[in-house]
């Protein structure tokens, strides 16, 4: 904690200094530039959390929507016999919940164990398909902070280095370098683990809301098989 605390003071003091001598502010690439070469993994990790999170929304989204109507149009088919027409209403959908009655209705005929069955197992593999690299962003959340943390080990190395070999003729602006390192890489990593950390858990939210609209059709489709037929 002590040598933290010596390091933000040696960077307030080399800050302010640069003031003192009228120098340009820093932008956020020069700033960027200062973590090394810690902030190239940092960034494609950025950009690969953020295509994961967008790509994932949108299929969550898609998956989301439902007709409906869509229940009542396969009660109504089923109940006329028409398992063609269900089928093509299905096929015409192209959503996970469809995918999964239109398994159903290729089994009817079938006892309703292996009926549900059929149905579960195709309720599985979406709910796999919409899951897809959310893993990987899971681990981005944990993996950013620690390269960041990396850095600041990396950085406060050089830093004392740089302050071993100068000797008795210690510069501010010598360890300016290792100081920028340790402090840019730890928020680099943190800003890219606390995106990517609440876009994941943003997405499981958003699945276990398909998960329970894919059992609420699954429920329904085999409640209508259990009915008697008049």
């Amino acid at each position: 904690m002590n040598t933290m605390i010596t390091m933000f003071t040696l960077l307030q003091v080399t800050t302010d200094v640069a003031e003192e001598q009228g120098e340009v502010t820093l932008s956020f690439l020069d700033l960027a530039l200062k973590g090394g070469w810690i902030m190239i993994p940092l960034f494609l990790l950025s950009v690969t959390a953020v295509y994961i999170f967008v790509e994932r929304y949108f299929a969550i989204r898609k998956a989301s929507k439902t007709d409906s109507n869509f229940m009542n149009r396969i009660r109504e088919y089923i109940h006329e016999d028409k398992i063609d027409a269900a089928l093509a209403l299905c096929r015409s959908q192209n959503t996970p919940v469809a995918r999964m009655i239109e398994k159903g209705i290729q089994r009817i005929g079938r006892p309703l164990p292996d009926v549900n069955a059929a149905i579960e197992n195709v309720g599985n593999l979406e709910i796999s398909k919409l899951e897809e690299s959310l893993p990987f962003l899971a681990t981005i959340a944990g993996g950013a902070p620690m390269l960041g943390f990396l850095g600041t080990v990396i950085g406060m190395i050089r830093a004392f280095y740089d302050m071993s070999m100068a000797g008795n003729n210690i510069d501010v602006g010598l360890l300016s370098n290792g100081i920028y390192t340790a402090m840019v890489t730890t928020v680099a990593g943190l800003v890219v683990g606390i995106f990517a950390y609440f876009g994941y858990n943003f997405l499981v939210a958003r699945i276990e809301k398909v998960v329970f609209n894919l059992e609420a059709n699954t429920s329904e489709f085999m409640d209508l098989l259990y009915e008697p037929v008049s």
